[in-house]
């Protein structure tokens, strides 16, 4: 298991109806602000380019880190120091960050080496990143993302864990959450891993082929996966997001971090001795690139893929 940050328990969320989509996903064209429960982005740069930077805001103006400052748990939430209301309800539920919208390509993600860690598209030697379209799948087949506090990645959104795959990523376990939106019409259909078999059937499977092929077209060999590619419940899921999340609180209190590549600059957490002043996180977005209008898209994102079984 990846210890720190980056993609140790990324996630793919259940969206059940594309009608659905206002409810769980990122435009694909972002405003300049665009207004959440309880939180704010401001984008920065220009849409497709290596400057294009999503910051994080409070509903009254402060900006915070979607990594340090959005609590893991819904139940921890506060607005203006007010906690949320009782959920009606048993389930544990996490707060999500959704880095990529279902059916897209671009390889969006929280950049924990930056001040405020806004979401940024990856670099890689130069050049933009974006996921393959593999046959039959377009871009990515589930709105992709993590949980703060753990590990991170716009939009947060309410859900629940129903299980976990362990991806193995250049020899080390790259965990995959499998969550549902609390809105979704679904969620009160789906509480575990086997209701997803029942409800959705070939989901889990398109999922493990999705994560196993996504490299090939780079020339890369296909991913191999913990546990014979089995999905684990959601006690064993849980476990495991305690686990990072007891990783990152140790990171954010330390006096001293060994990781220098993760920055842990934070807006509200008082015992951390990264915590800075609202002044401070209003020039780190102050001094990014002014928002502009999205350059265009190479048409090589939009070509398909076809590889042998």
């Amino acid at each position: 298991m990846r210890l720190l940050v980056g993609t140790a328990t990324r996630f793919a969320l259940l969206c059940s109806h594309p009608s659905q989509k206002s409810k769980c996903l990122i435009p694909v064209v972002y405003p300049h602000l665009r207004r959440m429960a309880h939180y704010l982005t401001e984008m920065r740069g220009r849409q497709n380019s290596p400057d294009y930077r999503v910051y994080f805001k409070t509903s009254n103006g402060k900006y915070i880190s979607p990594f340090h400052d959005i609590p893991l748990h819904v139940a921890d939430e506060q607005e203006c120091g007010v906690p949320p209301k009782k959920l009606k309800t048993n389930e544990i539920l996490f707060n999500m960050v959704v880095e990529v919208p279902r059916w897209t390509n671009a390889k969006m993600e929280v950049g924990t080496k930056e001040p405020l860690n806004p979401i940024k598209q990856d670099v890689k030697k130069g050049k933009l990143r974006y996921v393959a379209n593999i046959f039959p799948h377009k871009g990515y087949i589930w709105n992709y993302g993590a949980l703060p506090q753990v590990c991170v990645t716009g939009q947060v959104i309410q859900v629940k864990v129903l299980g976990i795959l362990a991806l193995i990523d250049e020899g080390e376990t790259d965990w995959k959450v499998i969550a549902i939106n609390i809105e979704d019409p679904d969620a009160l259909s789906l509480n575990s891993i086997g209701d997803v078999r029942k409800v959705k059937p070939g989901f889990l499977e398109a999922t493990v082929d999705w994560f196993k092929k996504y490299k090939v077209p780079d020339g890369k060999p296909e991913n191999q996966f913990a546990f014979n590619g089995q999905f684990k419940d959601k006690d064993f899921a849980i476990e495991v997001i305690k686990s990072t999340h007891s990783y990152w609180k140790a990171l954010v209190l330390k006096t001293k971090t060994n990781d220098v590549q993760i920055v842990c600059q934070n807006s509200s957490l008082c015992d951390s001795p990264y915590k800075c002043s609202d002044a401070e996180a209003s020039a780190v977005v102050k001094a990014a690139a002014e928002y502009a209008e999205p350059l265009p898209v190479s048409p090589d994102v939009d070509k398909w893929h076809f590889l042998s079984k």
